[in-house]
Formats: C-alpha cells, structure tokens, sequence
C-alpha cells in the first residue's frame, strides 16, 4: 500500500494532482460562468480597450457580431479562473510556460460559460521534481459551441519521493 501524502505540508490542495496523475486522456469539465456587463466594463477599464466592439452596442451592431462581445482576451482569463476552480493545480502547478490559443465564436453578455479540459500529452523533465503537461482546452458556451480552444503547456512537481 502507497504512503499517503501530507499534503499540508507540501503545501498542496486537497484536490491537486501531481505529474505522475496526468495520463493522456484524463479530463475534466469546470464549474460554470454566466457573462455580465460587468465582465465587459471591468476588463476595458483594466487593459484600456474600449473598442467599440466591446463597449457601444450601437456600433457593435453594425458589426457581423450583432452586438458587443467580450473582449477575446478576457474569456481566456475566465476560463483560466474557472479551471482554477478544479484545484487540480494548487500547490503542483509550477509555472503557466504557454498557449497555442484559437478564437472561434463570440461571447456575449448573457452566455454560461464552462471549460473542457484533457490531457493531451505529458513529459518529463530533466529535473526529476518536474514534469510537462500539455492540455487539450475548450471554452464552450451554454449551447455546447466551442469560443475558445487550444493547447495549455504547464510544469507540474512530481510525486514527492521517499527519504532513503
């Protein structure tokens, strides 16, 4: 039988999973999100795009989205808070080291948001304390259509190894 882990001593959640958990396939479906007005307002203040696009629904209109859209960036910062929520990363996620990242559909205010996640593949380093994953990423709106998608490269700690 495998030693149990104290995990309040590695500093990890409850929920978090080491390198040595993230086999090929594995996944997961987030909590979700519905999108405000606020979303809009807040990331424009925050960045300093007020493009139209996002900010006057007149002009957003005229556009072939028919009205304001979130801006492409901050879906991708929600989604990466909503896969926060899973706890699969905290305390064994050591570094965010990259995206390859596809915007296919607007988010609109009013739109429930979830992410999908698999793991695609997972390597390891030459440190053995350290392992990459890349993750399969779907941003998918309440009607099931993929928004967002691509691949999430992270460094994850291995499972701790015994003293001796």
């Amino acid at each position: 039988m495998a030693a149990l882990i104290d995990r309040a001593a590695l500093g990890v959640g409850p929920s978090a999973l080491f390198f040595e958990d993230l086999v090929e396939g594995r996944e997961w479906v987030t909590p979700r999100r519905t999108i405000t007005e606020t979303d809009i307002v807040m990331f424009a203040g925050m960045t300093g795009d007020f493009n139209p696009v996002h900010t006057d629904e007149e002009f957003a209109r005229t556009t072939p989205f028919g009205g304001r859209v979130l801006h492409g960036p901050a879906v991708f910062a929600i989604a990466t808070g909503l896969e926060f929520r899973l706890g699969i990363k905290e305390g064994t996620a050591l570094a965010f080291l990259g995206m390859e990242w596809n915007l296919k559909a607007p988010v609109r205010i009013g739109d429930t948001i979830h992410v999908f996640q698999k793991v695609q593949s997972a390597r390891p380093t030459r440190n053995p304390e350290r392992g990459i994953v890349n993750f399969w990423v779907e941003v998918r709106n309440q009607d099931g259509d993929v928004c967002q998608e691509g691949v999430w490269k992270v460094m994850f700690r291995t499972l701790p190894q015994p003293a001796g």
